[in-house]
């Protein structure tokens, strides 16, 4: 039998430590990397890429913002950007206040217990503030970045609360709305491969 010596012990000794936890209780352990993901909330992007259904309050206060987002930067884009840009920021407008509406509707129900923000967060913000400061085909580009990168996190927002949400009334919401995020996401790759 071969003996480990130096690094290659450390390195074995480190991985039993942190995986034999797992090893001897799978299921516990991956109900840990679950509950793990759904405590660092949607902002970290972790559960988007671990499947993770989000929070009843994350996914709100996603939603939220996401749309804040849309509707603001679409209006600087209906003032900065080229036709197409606009036709398509105006779409946008009307698409989250509408999403927005709904939201408040089953929130304010009763039926969800979260709070809709009421401002951007800093991220968002920053996104923004960036956007205000450029002009010309920047503007144009960035704006277009912007939206892709957008519709794609709240698409995945939806379609993990509409599989997997602990709220019927909005999961039924966001199974309803995911094919619209979906079609806004395919309409700003297409706008953004545009010159």
């Amino acid at each position: 039998m071969r003996t480990l010596t130096g690094k290659a012990a450390t390195a074995s000794a480190l991985c039993l430590m942190l995986f034999a936890p797992a090893l001897a209780t799978p299921a516990a352990a991956q109900d840990s990397v679950g509950d793990k993901a759904k405590s660092m909330g949607e902002k970290t992007g972790a559960n988007s890429v671990l499947g993770v259904t989000p929070r009843t309050e994350d996914f709100v206060k996603e939603v939220a913002i996401s749309d804040m987002f849309e509707i603001q930067s679409s209006e600087l884009a209906q003032q900065k950007g080229d036709e197409a840009t606009k036709s398509f920021a105006n779409q946008m407008i009307q698409a989250h206040q509408k999403t927005s509406a709904e939201l408040k509707t089953i929130v304010t129900g009763g039926t969800v217990q979260a709070t809709i923000p009421t401002a951007l967060d800093n991220t968002h913000q920053k996104k923004l503030d960036k956007l205000k400061g450029l002009s010309g085909a920047d503007f144009v580009k960035q704006y277009r970045e912007d939206q892709v990168s957008a519709h794609k996190d709240a698409d995945s927002a939806f379609e993990r609360y509409a599989k997997g949400g602990d709220n019927p009334a909005l999961k039924d919401w966001a199974a309803k709305t995911e094919p619209t995020i979906a079609h806004h996401l395919e309409m700003a790759k297409a706008l953004d491969k545009t010159k």
